[in-house]
């Protein structure tokens, strides 16, 4: 094609198709306000032509980035990545659900060393919103970019008093179920595997001890802050088992990874499961069901989750100020209790 038959711009097609570059520029947004027929012979018009609009620039000037920001924030897990099967699987359900409404994900792992770490994803202008993957210990400069910023969601724990927005499980009554899950199972003596650093751990140890204090036994529990990368967690594990005078015949894991470590560990040590201790996860992963024995746990809907962490996020990019989301937990009974 010759210089002079080029289409080098909206302008351009907009001549060629005998309408305005308004809307040459609708039609190539599939917009319903221009007539099938008219949208249908520009687009064709655009596909002969070999011409693709310049998205960057359109952002620019409708002030649209076209793109989600999904920050995993790791203040006190500075060992977990992205691979960890937790992220993998939640990033899935929001890759999906971001495509189907038209936008990028922009991922990034932060490790933070000061509080401005937020602020600079927000304000770089890369972005139309933020999703966090969880709170972290960073609860505080969530917190303030919420005071400012209304498109923010966050997948975590629903903290009383705080104003950011959240979507998550009942991490408390999580905890509760899958300890009165072992307490049904004869449990006597407890242990809790789990770092309650971050807010939704502290919340399933918080329904750990409400599930033993109602039957008298919040003295038999105890509690190794085991993190939450198996490469941290069994090693931990492994010394706790050999520190410890009596092995409890309950283990109430924080994670799936974490219970998946200690059915590691028990077997090295000859422990039995179920036969000896009987152990519950937390998240119901793909893999909790390959494990062997197969992993008990409490199940996290992180396929509704992310579905509810995208629909309030727009809803918010729209000017909505939304509550938050708790889901119900639901307890999945495998070998392994």
């Amino acid at each position: 094609m010759s210089d002079q038959g080029r289409v080098r711009n909206i302008t351009d097609l907009a001549r060629l198709a005998g309408v305005s570059p308004g809307t040459v520029s609708r039609a190539l947004a599939d917009s319903q306000l221009i007539a099938k027929k008219t949208r249908e012979k520009i687009q064709q018009l655009a596909r002969e032509h070999d011409f693709r609009p310049n998205v960057m620039a359109r952002n620019l000037r409708i002030k649209r980035a076209g793109a989600i920001g999904v920050l995993i924030p790791l203040g006190h897990e500075t060992g977990q990545h992205i691979s960890d099967p937790f992220f993998m699987t939640m990033l899935g359900h929001l890759a999906d659900a971001l495509t189907e409404r038209g936008h990028d994900l922009l991922l990034s792992r932060v490790i933070p060393k000061d509080p401005d770490w937020l602020n600079r994803v927000v304000d770089s202008g890369r972005v139309d919103g933020v999703i966090l993957i969880g709170q972290s210990d960073q609860i505080d400069v969530i917190e303030k970019m919420a005071s400012r910023y209304l498109p923010l969601v966050a997948w975590g724990a629903n903290l009383p008093g705080k104003i950011h927005c959240s979507v998550g499980s009942d991490n408390r009554k999580g905890g509760e179920i899958a300890t009165r899950h072992l307490i049904e199972r004869g449990c006597r003596n407890f242990a809790f595997f789990g770092d309650p650093v971050a807010p939704e751990i502290s919340e399933r140890l918080e329904g750990c001890r409400a599930a033993l204090s109602a039957v008298n036994m919040s003295s038999n529990l105890s509690i190794l802050p085991a993190h939450l990368t198996a490469e941290t967690a069994h090693p931990a594990i492994s010394k706790w088992l050999d520190d410890t005078r009596s092995i409890p015949n309950g283990i109430i894991a924080a994670s799936d990874v974490i219970a998946m470590s200690a059915l590691r560990a028990l077997a090295e040590h000859g422990v039995t499961v179920p036969g000896q201790v009987h152990v519950i996860g937390y998240d119901d992963l793909p893999f909790s069901n390959q494990t062997v024995p197969t992993l008990s746990t409490v199940k996290q809907d992180l396929a509704a989750g992310a579905a509810h962490l995208v629909d309030l996020l727009f809803r918010r990019i729209a000017g909505e100020e939304t509550g938050s989301v708790v889901l119900e937990p639901e307890l999945v009974i495998r070998q392994s209790s």
